[in-house]
């Protein structure tokens, strides 16, 4: 079940991206977080708790929408427009140790 319905602009060109592993579409000019809930109950999990997250503010204030790409490349779902190809996973984000680069 999803967490967001597209009731308008719904004749803008399709593309196809990946969540964690499954193939997906979205329209073009979506971002990432309107991509994923269009088709999903949740954008990513917890990192802390494990407990589903969504996105807060949807204006890239609160920092609760951090996704990654699957070659680990960190995003901000409520901000990226979502791109033909794009490959991305809903699970935890990697712990970044002070002085560590992310994976």
């Amino acid at each position: 079940m999803s967490l967001l319905r597209r009731v308008a602009e719904q004749e803008r060109p399709q593309l196809t991206f990946w969540l964690d592993g499954r193939q997906l579409r979205a329209c073009a000019g979506d971002t990432v977080l309107t991509a994923v809930l269009s088709q999903a109950a949740q954008l990513r999990r917890s990192e802390f708790s494990g407990a589903p997250r969504a996105g807060f503010c949807l204006i890239g204030s609160c920092q609760d929408c951090w996704m990654r790409r699957e070659d680990g490349t960190p995003l901000r779902a409520c901000s990226t427009t979502v791109s033909a190809g794009m490959r991305l996973l809903s699970g935890n984000l990697p712990v970044q140790l002070e002085g560590e680069a992310l994976p």
